[in-house]
Formats: C-alpha cells, sequence, structure tokens
C-alpha cells in the first residue's frame, strides 16, 4: 500500500514510507534502529504485531460466516495458517539480502524496478481503500445513532449517510495536513485495546443485554464462499508492515516467534467475534456487526462509539504514505501549500468513492481477495521462489508454494469477480 515514488530515491524515504504504512491499519510501528544498539523487546514487536493484524475487519468477520457457514470457520483457519507462513517466507527473503528493509525491497530485488513498482501499486491502492472504507463505517454508524439526521449543503438536501461521510471528511481533513503524525501514531497503538472492548461489547449485548445466541444458522453456503474467504483474507494483511517490524526488533531470530503470538491472538479474536455475531443474528447479520447491534444497550454504543473513533485518529496516517510519495513527484515538493493541496485532493477522492461505493462489506470483499490475496499470498510465494529456492528446484517446499499460489489465485480471480459483481449490482437502478 505504497505507491508513487515507486521507486524511492533514498532508503530513508523508503523507510519513512514504511513506517506510516505500518500505523495506517490500526498499528503502531516501531522506527528502525540499528539491532546492535537499540530495538524493541519481543513483547512490544508482538503487541506491534497483534495491532497491525487487529483493524477494520473484525467488524465484517461475522458477516463472512454468514456468507460461508459454520464450516467457513475453517477458511478462517486455512487463511490464517497461509497468510502466516507467507510471512515466514517474507523474513526468508528478508535472510537472503541484508540491504531489504521494507517490502518494496523485496519487490525490487527479486523483480528489479518492475518488481518495486507494482508491489508498491498494490500496497498504496489497499491503503486507498482501507481510507475509503473508514469513511463508509463512519458513515454507516453515525446514520445508525442519529437515523433521521439529514443535511442540506448548497441548498441541495443530502440524506443522513451521505452526509455524515462529508462531515467526517470534513473532521479528518485537518489531520491530514499534519506532516508530523507521532501523535496520531501514539492513538493509532489503542488498536488492539479498541479490538478487544469491540469484542467484549458485542458478547455483553448478545449474553446480558437481551440479544441473546439463538440463531442457528447454515453449516455450509457454497454461494457465498467466496465472499467469506475474501473478507478472512483482508483481516490478515499485515505483510507490508512484516518487514518493519521485524527490521525495529532487538533480536530479530525471534520474529517468527513474534507471527505465532500474533497469529494466534488475532484468530482468538476474528473467531470469537465471528461466532458471538453469527449467534446473535444470524441470516440477518450486515456487513457490519455494529450496524445490528440495538442502539439503546450502553454495550451497543460503546461498541459504535468505539468503532466510530478508532477511523477519525487513523485516516490520516492511511493517507500519510500517499500524499509522501504524491509530494516527491510535484514541484515545490517543500511547500505547505502545496502538501494541503494534495492531501486535500486526496480526501476528495476518497469521499467520492466512499459516495458513489458506499457498500461497506463488498469493498472489503473486493479488497480482501484482489488486493489482500496478492500482497499476502501471491508476492511473498513468488519473491521466495525467485530469491531463495529458485523455480527449477523441484521438490516438496516448491510443490507447496504452487499449490499455495493456485490456491491464492483462483481466491482473487472469483472474489475479485463477485464483490465487482456485488457492486456493480448495487449501483444499478433498480
Amino acid at each position: 500500500m505504497n505507491n508513487t515514488c515507486w521507486c524511492l530515491p533514498t532508503e530513508e524515504k523508503m523507510d519513512t514510507n514504511n513506517m506510516e504504512r505500518t500505523e495506517s491499519q490500526n498499528q503502531h510501528p516501531q522506527s528502525h534502529e540499528p539491532p546492535s544498539t537499540k530495538g524493541t523487546t519481543f513483547i512490544r514487536t508482538c503487541f506491534n504485531g497483534v495491532n497491525t493484524l487487529s483493524g477494520v475487519g473484525i467488524l465484517s468477520v461475522p458477516y463472512a460466516l454468514s456468507k460461508g457457514g459454520w464450516l467457513s470457520l475453517l477458511l478462517l483457519l486455512l487463511v490464517a495458517l497461509l497468510c502466516f507462513y507467507t510471512g515466514l517466507l517474507l523474513r526468508r527473503c528478508m535472510d537472503s539480502d541484508p540491504l531489504i528493509k521494507s517490502y518494496p525491497d523485496v519487490g525490487q530485488v527479486a523483480f528489479g524496478r518492475k518488481g518495486r513498482a507494482i508491489v508498491s501499486t498494490f500496497l498504496y491502492l489497499e491503503l486507498f481503500f482501507v481510507a475509503v472504507e473508514f469513511l463508509i463505517m463512519e458513515g454507516d454508524n453515525l446514520h445508525k445513532l442519529f437515523p433521521k439526521e439529514n443535511f442540506v449543503v448548497f441548498g441541495n438536501k443530502i440524506g443522513g449517510k451521505q452526509g455524515f461521510v462529508l462531515l467526517s471528511a470534513v473532521v479528518v481533513l485537518p489531520t491530514t495536513w499534519l506532516r508530523s503524525l507521532g501523535v496520531l501514531a501514539y492513538v493509532s497503538a489503542g488498536g488492539v485495546m479498541a479490538s478487544l472492548i469491540l469484542v467484549l461489547a458485542v458478547f455483553w449485548g448478545g449474553a446480558f443485554d437481551g440479544i441473546g445466541f439463538h440463531e442457528r444458522g447454515d453449516l455450509w453456503n457454497w454461494s457465498g464462499l467466496s465472499t467469506a474467504i475474501s473478507l478472512f483474507t483482508f483481516c490478515y494483511c499485515g505483510h507490508a508492515v512484516f518487514p518493519t517490524i521485524c527490521n525495529s526488533m532487538k533480536d530479530k531470530s525471534q520474529f517468527p516467534k513474534v507471527l505465532v503470538v500474533c497469529f494466534i491472538l488475532s484468530t482468538i479474536s476474528y473467531g470469537s467475534m465471528s461466532i458471538f455475531g453469527y449467534l446473535m443474528f444470524g441470516e440477518h447479520l450486515t456487513s457490519q456487526v455494529t450496524l445490528n447491534l440495538p442502539t439503546k444497550n450502553i454495550s451497543s454504543k460503546i461498541a459504535i462509539y468505539t468503532t466510530l473513533i478508532n477511523p477519525i485518529s487513523k485516516y490520516a496516517l492511511v493517507l500519510a504514505p500517499i500524499a509522501t510519495a504524491l509530494e516527491q513527484t510535484f514541484p515545490f515538493r517543500e511547500s505547505k501549500m502545496m502538501s494541503c493541496l494534495i492531501r486535500t485532493c486526496l480526501v476528495t477522492s476518497t469521499v467520492f468513492v466512499a459516495l458513489v461505493v458506499p457498500f461497506f462489506g463488498y469493498v472489503m470483499a473486493f479488497i480482501g481477495a484482489f488486493l489482500s490475496v496478492t500482497v499476502s499470498i501471491l508476492v511473498p510465494c513468488l519473491c521466495y521462489c525467485k530469491m531463495v529456492i529458485g523455480f527449477n528446484k523441484f521438490g516438496v517446499e516448491l510443490m507447496m508454494i504452487l499449490m499455495i499460489m493456485l490456491f491464492g489465485s483462483v481466491v482473487a480471480i472469483v472474489g475479485t469477480y463477485t464483490a465487482l459483481t456485488d457492486i456493480i449490482k448495487e449501483i444499478q437502478p433498480k
């Protein structure tokens, strides 16, 4: 999710963009320090890793389970295992060249400048659509809290949901003008706590606030399988951050253990939320579980307000790497006015997409199938084969990687087609 200035001129700029990328998915990155002097501890790195994997996907895992049925929980575990394994492959790619500091570096070492450009493009696209998701989420949940509100803009009456998207954009716009995002990065470190509060609030609503866990649901649903896998893959799209997290450690040899801890904790969180939500609302689940919660309950309000606060603090972090890259391509790159103009245009573009395609679940499924599968499954496998084992050395490992790539390709093609078809159906007049 990093883009133009696709081939950044210096390692310092590469590191800066990747640090900002780390922050973008509800995550708190650590600055790269020489391992001989400084670095993060094992526990702190685990915290950063869980932040990386604990994102807005937690809102949609119950919906994903409702699309695939109970047995699709096995797919959640499968996706977690595959992404864990490809995370290890990325680490091995880094070990093959000590100059690698970021994910785009891996692409460049493996396939040259074109590889770097492709990897960076996918990373930036993912960032952009995550920012769009933030605005859609804000509009949906604010409309849930205030369903009767309408807005008048330049004499035109705008519906509540669209109005709240615009209002959210106005609120976050000044934060995008800040070039120093240290405070926002600190706030974003609350991602793990926010996810925990959200899971507990949903559970409390079902257990003690009268909603109950009465729905049985389906065992298996073929028609929704591709959407379920796409949403599950979105939940584990932290690979662009892994090189930065690994480089931040005092003892990089412990990074595989960090991945084990992070993936186990994240899978417990995602699995718990999906089970609670599906038992509570069954086939009636919307793309965000908070939209199913009755607003009269205290637990529901806690869940919704927790959902609302996070995107506001992280939106600027998501757009910062894109803005920085764009600023490097324009003249007067040090001009504050030019920087504000570029960032304002970026915000405007995300607002436009959020208003045109306000379908949280379908957009997330598109991100998961088209972008996350590529970044988290296909690219690590390709780079590892090119850099480490070679495509000509047939063996058990290569065959397993080729099978993973085949699985990822099928998910990417079918999932992307399904998501785009669903979006087009919603956009077309009925």
